[in-house]
């Protein structure tokens, strides 16, 4: 009796692969393969109006990709038996991941050095590096990320107050319970509904009980957007009035989890209140606080909701975002090309700083525990 006979659980090992079934495989591959890339070139040509001869559409394109996903999975079996078998536990959720990002990222890319304005009946035209000029010379795009720079450097403040109820909350203070509930009931909330609530109601300038509050205090005319300061001052309040809660349960999480006898040793030991908070409270939860800090940049540098239903962007352009300027450039003016541009140079923005200030949150750290 052989090996495979006696062994129920005998796997096929390459060298066991028949050698015609290894060729068909790749044989398949390459077709498929030349099928692809052959539906591209032709597609790509055509849109750019080099050859006259294309597709009316995207579509053939992703069919020959669907052929090559389901090629490339047959190959890998018939090339490497049950090793390849292994590699369909991955491989089909790779290839969507490439599908649905990869692809619509090299469209992008696509659109961004062109001239595609929906209202234009001349529909896409490629215009080279004439995007990238308009950005440079955009006094609007300019202002939108000098607002950026500000809207981010708010979390400082947004994080020390958040920092601020996370130890009130932590105390034993009577009816805490109710009062974490009344902290976290902003957090409940989204974006949308606080710009209609606050933006829309509360602080309208004729009937808003704010503003009426402000005319009683003896402001003449309260207005909250109708000067860009005080208007920009009124978009980082309200966001942050979101948020803060959720920096602030995160950092209150933290709080609970120190060891009640670190605190008591310091405290036996002479250590006052401040020393005990910056000396030891502050330490341990630094970790803690840089990841609330992170993810609460990640959502400011999305800020565009409140900014679109509030202000649009207003008093000219004065409370802009970026991702609320770019919104604008596809619904008020059509520009999708110059709109894309600026989505993918700003996608490159926030890779290249987060990926800097995780850098610099790890060295911190590190020197602050005493750990590099």
């Amino acid at each position: 009796m052989s090996v495979a006979e006696g062994d129920l659980l005998h796997t096929v090992q390459p060298g066991t692969i028949p050698v015609g079934k290894v060729r068909l495989g790749r044989v398949l591959l390459w077709v498929a393969s030349a099928i692809l890339a052959l539906a591209f070139l032709i597609q790509a040509l055509f849109e750019s109006g080099v050859v006259s001869l294309g597709f009316e559409t995207w579509r053939p394109v992703l069919y020959a990709y669907f052929l090559w996903a389901f090629t490339l999975c047959l190959s890998r079996v018939m090339i490497h038996g049950e090793q390849g078998k292994k590699a369909l536990f991955v491989l089909p959720a790779a290839l969507f991941v490439i599908s649905m990002v990869i692809f619509p990222l090299i469209f992008a890319l696509w659109i961004a050095f062109s001239d595609w304005n929906l209202s234009s009946l001349t529909g896409r035209q490629f215009n080279g590096l004439d995007n990238i000029r308009q950005m440079m010379s955009d006094p609007f795009y300019w202002n939108a990320l000098y607002n950026m720079v500000l809207y981010t450097l708010v979390i400082l403040v947004e994080y020390a107050i958040a920092f601020g109820l996370a130890l009130l909350l932590n105390a034993n203070i009577r009816a805490r319970k109710f009062w974490r509930v009344i902290f976290l009931m902003p957090l409940m909330l989204s974006p949308v509904a606080v710009s209609w609530m606050i933006g829309k109601s509360m602080l309208e300038v004729r009937f808003g009980p704010i503003a009426r509050l402000g005319k009683w205090l003896g402001w003449e005319q309260p207005s909250f957007f109708g000067t860009p300061e005080i208007a920009r001052l009124t978009i980082m309040a309200m966001d942050a009035w979101t948020f803060i809660p959720f920096m602030m349960i995160m950092i209150l999480a933290g709080l609970q989890a120190i060891p009640k006898d670190i605190l008591e040793a310091a405290e036996v030991d002479g250590a006052t209140a401040w020393q005990r908070f910056w000396r030891v409270v502050f330490p341990l939860m630094l970790p803690v606080s840089i990841t609330a800090v992170m993810i609460r940049i990640i959502f400011k540098l999305k800020l565009a909701d409140i900014i679109i239903n509030v202000t649009s962007g207003g008093p000219g352009g004065a409370t802009d975002s970026v991702t609320s300027f770019i919104f604008r450039e596809y619904r008020d003016r059509s520009n999708v090309g110059y709109g894309t541009l600026l989505a993918i140079v700003y996608l490159i923005a926030i890779v290249i700083f987060m990926t800097i200030m995780l850098k610099l949150s790890e060295r911190l750290v590190r020197r602050v525990t005493g750990t590099g």
